[in-house]
């Protein structure tokens, strides 16, 4: 998938130079370093972070409320 991204001419001049020292290209690079920081970033998150308690949800006394209850109305 193709997409654009803006980046601050020094970064984009340092990228280039570090693809060229690589013999990569980079594309090559900026798909390294995205994998990096996601590699990263799921390491971090713990079974027990609030990511997944969100996702495992939360047991609100198991009373459906109608819309105006819910509300306060």
């Amino acid at each position: 998938m193709k997409t654009t991204i803006d980046l601050p001419d020094q970064l984009l001049e340092d990228t280039k130079v570090a693809a060229a020292r690589r013999r990569s290209s980079i594309k090559n690079l900026v798909i390294e370093g995205l994998q990096l920081v996601l590699k990263q970033e799921t390491s971090i998150q713990s079974p027990d972070g609030p990511l997944a308690r969100l996702r495992k949800g939360y047991h609100l006394g198991g009373k459906t409320l109608s819309r105006d209850e819910s509300h306060g109305r």
